[in-house]
């Protein structure tokens, strides 16, 4: 029986080392999970069941088990690098095949999905996140449309000692007719920018007549009327709608508010403290990132950002229940579970992080090691055939 248990030994020695090998070799195979050996003794069946002094007939690999456990996080330079960090799997579709993948090198391909080396394409939700179905995640490479300015807010500071000047005599195109002005854009439905200048008339003490002009088209407007209490904030008027003709093929006129209901009169030199509108031109799609939770946000040439999408993560009850597919690829089989899918950082999922990839759970020293410690396994076992060969032999030269 020395032959059996020896000749055990060394088959699982063997698929051991190779077992141990395959983790060296994918040391640097991002997403990679190592595999660990499972070990279990063999014996034989007797009629009269097992007796006490029944003696084993060797070793045999029960299973080969791969290890969940979080690889170290490096970063990259693509945008499109994305790493796991806690639980989930990446979907990835393929003609309606789905498999699941911890490797999270991303790339866009030429119709803008996001897509991996084996061109299987990345699931979630597409523009503003609604949930349900996931589908192929496709950046959209449109322009972002404009949006038509409703409303202009300006914060100024007024000079309380500025000289008063008479009503009637306010042109804008003489700067000796009115006390200051200041000058803020605002967008048509088309984008197209135009200049909403302000005049300050100082009338009396604490009162300000506002005149305004679209790129400086003349006469003037009358906006609204500023009046401050003996303190110089908490202005009485201040807010008016102005309506703006273009010739630019926009929605004309359009109406935009003019707030002013925030600015003070001090005994200071005047200045614009800010000016903010809520109009903004046609941008362009110039770069995109990620969040934590998956969400796709992309930058606009025009300063403006929209949400893209959102990436979604996979789970299972038994993740070695799945099928290895190779190509840092899984299935799901009738000992994992369904998927269970959702947003990254909700349930049991980890968060992402972009510009950045998992590494192999690899740890080469210990590998190396083990290497080493299969080997006497399989040096002891051939030890074990070669002293029952040299049993066998005496018991042959017996006289």
């Amino acid at each position: 029986m020395g032959f059996q248990q020896g000749l055990s030994g060394l088959n699982a020695a063997s698929k051991n080392l190779e077992v141990i090998g395959n983790n060296v070799s994918n040391a640097s195979t991002v997403g990679f999970k190592q595999s660990q050996a499972i070990f279990s003794d063999v014996y034989a069946n007797s009629l009269n069941g097992s007796g006490a002094s029944q003696v084993g007939i060797g070793t045999k690999i029960a299973k080969v088990q791969q290890q969940f456990t979080q690889g170290n996080i490096t970063s990259t330079n693509n945008s499109l690098d994305i790493a796991i960090n806690g639980g989930g799997f990446f979907p990835l579709s393929q003609n309606g095949s789905i498999t699941y993948s911890r490797n999270g090198q991303f790339q866009l391909d030429k119709n803008g999905y996001i897509v991996n080396s084996d061109n299987k394409k990345l699931q979630g939700y597409n523009g503003v996140v609604t949930g349900g179905a996931t589908t192929d995640i496709k950046i959209d490479p449109s322009d972002l449309p404009p949006k038509t300015t409703t409303k202009v807010v300006e914060l100024l500071s007024l000079d309380s000692r500025s000289t008063t000047k008479p009503t009637a005599s306010f042109d804008a195109t003489d700067p000796t007719t009115f006390n200051n002005s200041t000058t803020a854009s605002v967008y048509d439905s088309k984008g197209v920018s135009h200049s909403l200048q302000s005049y300050f008339v100082k009338t009396a003490p604490g009162t300000w007549d506002v005149y305004a002009t679209i790129d400086g088209v003349t006469p003037a407007t009358l906006a609204t009327t500023l009046g401050f209490s003996g303190t110089g904030v908490a202005p009485t008027g201040g807010v008016s709608s102005i309506p703006i003709t273009v010739t630019t093929g926009a929605t004309s006129p359009f109406n935009v508010t003019l707030d002013l209901s925030g600015s003070t009169e001090f005994g200071t030199n005047f200045s614009v403290n800010s000016v903010t509108q809520d109009g903004f031109t046609a941008g362009r799609l110039s770069k995109f990132n990620m969040s934590a939770e998956g969400v796709i946000v992309g930058s606009y040439t025009n300063g403006q950002s929209a949400t893209l999408g959102q990436v979604v993560l996979a789970n299972f009850t038994n993740p070695n229940g799945l099928q290895a597919l190779g190509n840092n690829a899984w299935a799901e089989s009738s000992t994992s579970g369904q998927p269970q899918v959702n947003t990254p950082n909700s349930g049991s999922l980890g968060v992402l992080q972009s510009n950045a990839v998992e590494d192999s759970n690899v740890d080469l020293t210990s590998e190396l090691v083990n290497m080493i410690t299969a080997q006497r396994v399989y040096q002891a076992n051939a030890q074990t055939i070669k002293t029952q060969d040299q049993v066998l032999q005496t018991l042959v030269n017996l006289r």
